[in-house]
């Protein structure tokens, strides 16, 4: 058994919905025109990223601006980022993990016996630091010594 459906016109519907027919075909068109462009920018970004993979999307954006102004193409940074966003394709941050200070270890910890002195004068109370930068095959060390 096969039903007839009675046909509505796309007037009708736009009416409905208070929008313009051509308003319908002119958000129509700007969809397809977009969703083109974001294919073509998604390419070129992959394209750049074979060879750079860690490249951010601040100098791809740059990088890009040649293409953009070939293509006619405008698009913000912002909305690139939104873009590469929603195709999973920002770099994600490496989080780094430096570890300074060790004070869980078995030895004795000393109190800290200048917490709640003020000094008054001179060469009353001095203080000292050490740090290390390790550099690509070799640890560099730096202390300084200060009169608080």
């Amino acid at each position: 058994m096969k039903r007839n459906f009675p046909t509505i016109g796309l007037a009708k519907l736009c009416g409905w919905f208070g929008i313009s027919r051509q308003a319908y075909y002119q958000y129509n068109w700007e969809t397809i025109s977009t969703t083109i462009e974001d294919e073509m920018i998604l390419q070129q970004v992959r394209h750049i990223r074979k060879n750079h993979r860690r490249l951010g999307t601040r100098k791809l954006f740059e990088l890009l601006q040649p293409f953009f102004m070939q293509q006619q193409i405008k698009i913000g940074r912002d909305a690139l980022f939104d873009l590469l966003s929603a195709n999973h394709l920002l770099v994600r941050i490496r989080k780094r993990r430096i570890q300074t200070t060790n004070s869980y270890h078995r030895f004795r910890k000393y109190p800290n016996l200048i917490k709640t002195m003020v000094p008054e004068r001179i060469n009353q109370l001095w203080v000292s630091d050490s740090t290390h930068w390790k550099l690509k095959e070799d640890h560099v060390y730096i202390s300084f010594i200060t009169d608080v």
